[in-house]
């Protein structure tokens, strides 16, 4: 890595790849998962039902298939497997207007679930492979900004597309996607690792397994931890839509309007804010546990709106504004966050070890429909209370955690201590 004079940061080799790369595979993201369902019926004439079915089986195989992901990343390297996957979501891509069987259909599907359900661990493998120190932190921002830009590109695009052609432009879609994972995958291509996966490093992953895991106790607290923010990323997209319709009964339209909040707040100010968090010094368990409580303040919001009912355009100028907060909280979380699980992480284990992490979001994406419906048939506002006390949960062991982590996990840049007479000493353990 190098430092540039301006911001004195370490940039990575091969950055503007890695992120232009993130961006293009973020625009085919957003071409299709608005309308997965429908997508993937018109593309393969087959019946939504059939589609919703394999969708659900293929989806559930591809979180079995993670723990794989993490072990190939530590025995072959988080760069490698990333090429490889975005090999099979290029090639899959380009399969799916041919695949108009079950068979053909679920077989495509499968083996594409697998690389987008592996994926997530991947990146966040190739992100502490490439980088070290604050630019982890910076990455994570960074990937966050296009993720949300790119896929709002898409779903725009997209649009644009089915108004010229109408559903046949879904084929055109497919053959964009196809095309913008290989473009991606040929970008990060050029990405540099900070360290090679040596031989040394092969050797000793290939000793270990994911009982080094079960056994790091800070780390599965950290995961747990990040579950129950997890529950709180899910909110947006699953239950903040049938708590506008059923308890507050307010115009649906309010459901778009908050996501184009939150999406340009992400893609417009997202760098920013991660920016002005790293260079306050905070450390990350401290700046993801501030995240954490503005999701839990955005709950109580809604605790309270959904108490008060007023009238519509007061009801919208709330939900807009905590809405505001949510965002705020996902913008200082995330990159610390995800900073903090990658640099806790054991080089030579470090695929296993974010396998093992990222379950947390998939498992509370999992649970969380069913859950939110259950509580919501009871009231309104019991979903917002579980989160809410699930927020200040997660904060408050971030804190408790913070001892028991690796110093260089905890801080962005190691603190300077000095002896008596004022030389500089090691580090050993978070201050």
């Amino acid at each position: 890595m190098r430092k540039t004079a301006a911001s004195g940061e370490a940039k990575v080799a091969g950055e503007r790849s890695l992120l232009l790369g993130i961006g293009i595979s973020s625009v085919g993201i957003g071409m299709y998962i608005p309308f997965s369902l429908v997508f993937f019926h018109h593309v393969t004439g087959l019946s939504l039902t059939v589609v919703g079915l394999v969708m659900t089986v293929t989806g559930l195989a591809g979180l079995a298939f993670m723990p794989a992901a993490g072990t190939a990343v530590d025995r072959f390297g988080a760069k490698r497997v990333n090429l490889v996957l975005y090999g099979i979501r290029a090639l899959g891509f380009a399969l799916y207007p041919f695949a108009g069987s079950l068979p053909a259909f679920a077989a495509v599907s499968l083996v594409t679930a697998l690389a987008d359900r592996s994926f997530g661990v991947v990146q966040q493998s190739l992100i502490g492979e490439v980088a070290q120190g604050s630019a982890r932190d910076r990455l994570q921002a960074s990937t966050r900004a296009l993720q949300n830009a790119g896929m709002g590109a898409g779903a725009l695009l997209v649009s644009g597309v089915l108004a010229l052609w109408g559903t046949g432009g879904f084929t055109y879609t497919a053959w964009g996607n196809a095309l913008a994972f290989a473009l991606a995958g040929l970008l990060v291509g050029r990405v540099r690792a900070v360290r090679a996966a040596g031989a040394s490093v092969a050797a000793e992953a290939g000793s270990v397994g994911y009982r080094t895991v079960l056994r790091d106790r800070p780390f599965l607290g950290l995961t747990a931890a990040n579950f129950f923010t997890a529950l709180g990323y899910s909110a947006l997209s699953v239950l903040f839509p049938l708590y506008l319709s059923t308890w507050l009964t307010a115009p649906d339209s309010l459901t778009g309007a908050a996501f184009t909040v939150n999406t340009v707040l992400c893609a417009g100010i997202g760098v920013l804010i991660a920016s002005r968090v790293r260079r306050s010094g905070a450390r990350r368990t401290r700046s993801a546990a501030l995240g954490a409580l503005l999701f839990a303040a955005a709950f109580v919001g809604q605790i309270v709106l959904g108490t008060l009912r007023p009238g519509r355009t007061a009801t919208l100028i709330a939900l807009l504004a905590i809405v505001v907060v949510y965002t705020l909280g996902e913008l200082v979380h995330s990159p610390s966050g995800g900073a903090l699980s990658v640099s806790a992480a054991p080089e030579a284990v470090r695929g296993r070890y974010l396998a093992t992490y990222q379950l947390s979001y998939s498992l509370a994406g999992a649970l969380s429909p069913s859950l939110f419906t259950a509580l919501l048939a009871v009231d309104g506002r019991l979903p917002w209370a579980l989160l809410a006390v699930a927020a200040l949960g997660a904060a408050l062991a971030l804190l408790r955690l913070e001892r028991h982590l690796p110093a260089e996990a905890v801080h962005a840049e190691p603190p300077v201590v000095r002896d008596t007479t004022g030389r500089p000493v090691p580090v050993t353990a978070a201050a």
